[in-house]
């Protein structure tokens, strides 16, 4: 066959061409070296873009380490959840508990909101009566988009939705908001737009979840969800639903706290708890992280000094320097319901019955406002939240001397706060757009540092880096990278970093590679304890 169009190879690789088509394209890019090419363009580019929309901008490295490795929830045998966020714009950290689906549902009964397929908060609020069958639908183009239940309380929106075929058989839930066209929204009672809009489905399955977050957005009484859907399952049409929503009932079964003067601090860190909120789907706690005077302080003349080295638009086009902590909840007896950013035999931190969390920089250094939701408590238990310890993102600077040439012989190995890693290339590629619009391909040199390692738990992460050529130039070096569950020989979690440069012509004789920051954690000499009931 001839080769397939830039479009259908596309498809093709995200796997959404019919089966038949798919196996004759699969056929095809075996034996044709240009499709191979382009398959592996595809894959350096979906690299490329997940890793640099996973990083989130504040704090530095362990909330991207907390984003791409959450434990799944409950059993990992089963098929996982793939959730999409698309957060407002002031939040800097959003983090999906991973569920698990499956296959097939038209066994259970009460509905997808009451089966063990959907976190712990949305059952509880399901079985208080919360979930309610709307089954609404709208067909075109032999393919039918149905929303079956919708689930309110205070603190979030659910809806559970399919796509059928005309024999009412159910397609892969996938929705793509995005080049599509596709657009789902919610707006409150006077007209505003509701931005936080989270989604689940899983390859397989018959259901997928819609979320809004309504957290911190007390004025609502009522909503709408408005869905204008151009494409389903690979056919444009028009699919349009508007589902009204009043949470006047719901609102009333939610409870609030006020903490007042409920402040600590430990190792340059102050931890201010504010407000905790109780409602049947899930719990939020509010609090701010912030650096000490002191601290602050000296954080702001190790900045100037790099400044003053490095130039004030390479140390903050990319380095956030921020403030969070570790910590969990107990119920009456004791017992950790959930965890926050702990260490859990594994090389990275991560959570345990977290359902969302944002963080919004106030504009101070290391000042920021924090809202985390976890599952909810059996009705009138009593919690307490524990602080186990303090995180911050600091500037550094540790400089490394690269002779790239000499890698090939002898890598450079080096340690910086419990990481061990070793320099193993440093060379230039060739990086192809693939954007429709730019026709001939269009091709960019870059230059990339490949280094292995391990690290000691809890050790720092290292965060930004930058690279000073032999001319004195500065370049901005873009991170990526992952911490294995995997040991090494010594015991230690090995992890793998990848530095993209671009704008560089050739592979310079020398280089520095310099760190501008790492992300610490600290535990407290004693865990702070604050009762979240009166």
């Amino acid at each position: 066959m001839n080769c397939p169009t830039s479009d259908k190879l596309e498809k093709w690789f995200d796997g959404i061409v019919e089966e038949t088509e798919y196996e004759s394209i699969q056929m095809h890019v075996k034996t044709c070296d240009h499709c191979k090419q382009l398959m592996k363009l595809y894959s350096n580019e979906h690299h490329f873009l997940k890793e640099t929309l996973s990083t989130p901008k504040l704090p530095d490295d362990f909330a991207a380490n907390v984003l791409d490795q959450l434990e799944p929830y409950e059993a990992k045998k089963r098929k996982t959840w793939k959730r999409l966020l698309v957060p407002a714009a002031a939040a800097l950290l959003a983090a999906g508990l991973t569920t698990t689906l499956h296959p097939s549902f038209a066994q259970w009964v009460g509905g997808f909101f009451s089966t063990e397929q959907v976190d712990e908060g949305l059952r509880k609020a399901s079985e208080a009566g919360l979930a309610d069958r709307v089954n609404q639908e709208v067909t075109d183009q032999g393919i039918t988009f149905k929303v079956e239940d919708v689930l309110a309380d205070s603190s979030r929106v659910a809806l559970s939705y399919q796509l059928l075929n005309k024999n009412r058989k159910a397609l892969n839930p996938h929705l793509d908001i995005g080049d599509t066209g596709n657009t789902i929204k919610a707006f409150d009672q006077n007209g505003n737009t509701i931005e936080n809009l989270g989604m689940s489905w899983s390859d397989g399955s018959d259901y997928g979840l819609i979320e809004f977050s309504l957290r911190e957005l007390e004025s609502i009484e009522t909503l709408t969800i408005k869905f204008e859907l151009n494409e389903l399952n690979r056919r444009t049409g028009n699919w349009q639903l508007e589902i009204p929503i009043n949470l006047k009932e719901s609102k009333k079964l939610t409870t609030k706290l006020t903490l007042p003067d409920q402040k600590t601090s430990a190792n340059g860190v102050g931890v201010h708890l504010k407000e905790v909120q109780f409602a049947p789907s899930s719990n939020e706690i509010m609090y701010d992280t912030y650096l000490t005077d002191g601290e602050q302080a000296k954080i702001k003349a190790q900045i100037q000094r790099l400044e003053d080295t490095f130039g004030k638009e390479n140390i903050h086009s990319f380095t956030g320097f921020g403030t969070a902590i570790q910590y969990h909840i107990e119920n009456e007896k004791g017992k950790a319901i959930s965890h926050h950013n702990a260490f859990f035999n594994q090389g990275h931190p991560s959570d345990r019955g977290l359902l969302q969390g944002t963080g919004e920089d106030t504009g101070e250094l290391g000042h920021v406002k924090w809202n985390d939701s976890f599952l909810p408590n059996n009705k009138g238990e009593q919690l307490t939240f524990v602080l186990d310890g303090v995180i911050k993102t600091v500037p550094v600077s540790f400089p490394i001397n690269i002779k790239p040439k000499e890698l090939k012989q002898e890598p450079l190995s080096f340690e910086y706060e419990g990481n061990f890693m070793t320099v193993k290339k440093a060379h230039m590629e060739n990086e192809y757009s693939l954007r429709k619009a730019l026709i001939p391909i269009e091709v960019e040199r870059i230059f990339k540092i490949e280094m292995e390692g391990s690290k000691e738990v809890p050790s720092s992460d290292l965060g930004a880096w930058i690279l000073v050529d032999e001319k004195g130039n500065v370049h901005e070096a873009f991170h990526s990278g992952e911490i294995l569950d995997e040991k090494d020989e010594n015991g230690r979690f090995k992890t793998n970093t990848t530095l993209t440069i671009y704008g560089m012509e050739e592979v310079p004789e020398e280089l520095t590679l310099q760190l501008l920051s790492v992300t610490r954690y600290e535990k407290v000499k004693k865990p702070w304890r604050v009762p979240l009931y009166k």
